[in-house]
């Protein structure tokens, strides 16, 4: 899951510096938006508990002007990502270079 970390910090580094370590880091970063920190909260519960998921989880996001189409494209895109993570892990996958996974 580090090479995610990596990929954002290639796309946010220069416009937001420590966006990407604070993810990685501790899931956290000051310069959130309520739209990001609800798209964050969402995926993590939907990733670490998707048993606990209720229909509630998603009003956070549309308070924060996310509308049903967006909604569904987070909850499609978290769950690919399980799925590419999983089957990464499940084949004993490692990525080239992964010593220096957060140096950008």
């Amino acid at each position: 899951m580090r090479h995610h970390a990596v990929s954002l910090g290639r796309l946010t580094e220069r416009k937001r510096p420590g966006l990407a370590t604070g993810l990685a880091q501790d899931g956290s970063h000051d310069s959130m938006t309520d739209r990001e920190r609800a798209l964050c909260d969402y995926a993590v519960k939907l990733t670490r508990t998707p048993w606990e998921m209720r229909e509630s989880d998603l009003q956070p996001m549309r308070d924060a002007g996310l509308s049903d189409r967006d909604v569904l494209d987070a909850a499609l895109i978290t769950c690919y990502f399980a799925y590419v993570n999983r089957l990464a892990d499940g084949l004993g996958i490692e990525l080239e270079g992964d010593d220096d996974m957060l140096g950008w």
